[in-house]
């Protein structure tokens, strides 16, 4: 029994799978579709100085890909955090993306990148990652939105062990700076992704709460 009570804390419900689901496919859909219907358009360069004086770490590409587990660990915490948390978390992964695209579409941005030279085992994954994600939809990094996101959804959820909350921010900044290193977004994008998890949660809190005072008025 109590093993039964254990996996339901922890693992998502039919309805919470459906929105993970859901945030998934969304995230596909904007991502894929606003760099099709920004095709052609200019692309400005938000690059800078401090940008170029960033070292390029092959390696970090494992945390650049890596996070992905961070991810899924972090939404599922998400969604678990009660009914209101996890109708404020799941608005604002949808609002946040909304955004996103509405960038991607009208203010396309790209970045040049390092020739890739050498054939270790990063370098390669890095020429990979290269070959099949342009240099497009930059600002704000979706990687640093979706990262800091999972920071804020587990912050100030007292269930979750306080050690995995101060993991949960190290990693969020370890993706960020990866971003970087990796040569796949500049400095601009990665604040504009941070700043857009904080305006999204904060916003669908402000949603949430209006719809709970309506209810009550009612």
């Amino acid at each position: 029994m109590a093993s039964c009570s254990m996996n339901e804390r922890i693992l998502p419900g039919d309805r919470e799978t459906a929105l993970l689901i859901c945030a998934v496919i969304f995230n596909s859909v904007i991502y894929n579709g606003g760099r099709f219907l920004a095709r052609g358009s200019m692309h400005l360069r938000f690059g800078t100085l401090v940008d170029d004086a960033i070292p390029f770490l092959p390696w970090t590409v494992l945390i650049y890909w890596g996070c992905y587990l961070f991810w899924i660990i972090n939404y599922v915490l998400g969604i678990k955090g009660g009914v209101s948390g996890k109708n404020r978390f799941i608005a604002a992964h949808f609002i946040g993306e909304s955004i996103c695209f509405l960038a991607f579409v009208f203010l396309p941005t790209t970045m040049r990148r390092p020739e890739i030279s050498g054939n270790t085992f990063c370098e390669s994954i890095v020429r990979i990652t290269y070959q099949n994600d342009s240099a497009d939809n930059l600002l704000p990094s979706i990687h640093c939105f979706v990262s800091w996101l999972c920071w804020i959804g587990v912050r100030g959820n007292p269930s979750v062990p306080r050690w995995y909350r101060t993991v949960s921010l190290l990693l969020a900044a370890a993706v960020c700076i990866s971003t970087l290193t990796v040569k796949q977004h500049v400095i601009a994008d990665v604040f504009a992704g941070v700043l857009l998890a904080e305006f999204s949660y904060f916003f669908a809190g402000v949603l949430y709460k209006d719809k709970r005072t309506a209810a009550i008025i009612r």
